[in-house]
């Protein structure tokens, strides 16, 4: 399965939306809590060049915000 990785912080009710989203789904992810992380802050914006949060990278793609219907189309859900 592709590595799915959940860049966020504990006070964005988005991200407790994803993280909600990849446990009823039963998809494995990396959370990511870029508010006590400057490195991986850092990184995240390198790879979309956005500072918004939740971003969610799936394999090579990044989706910025909750989006579900991106999100299970990249996973290979039913949308």
């Amino acid at each position: 399965m592709v590595s799915v990785k959940l860049y966020s912080a504990q006070s964005c009710p988005f991200c407790a939306m994803a993280r909600n989203f990849f446990k009823g789904a039963g998809v494995e992810f990396e959370d990511i809590d870029v508010s006590k992380d400057p490195d991986a802050a850092e990184e995240m914006v390198r790879k979309s060049g956005k500072m918004l949060i939740p971003q969610i990278e799936i394999g090579d793609t990044i989706i910025v915000g909750f989006d579900e219907e991106a999100i299970k189309r990249e996973l290979g859900i039913d949308v």
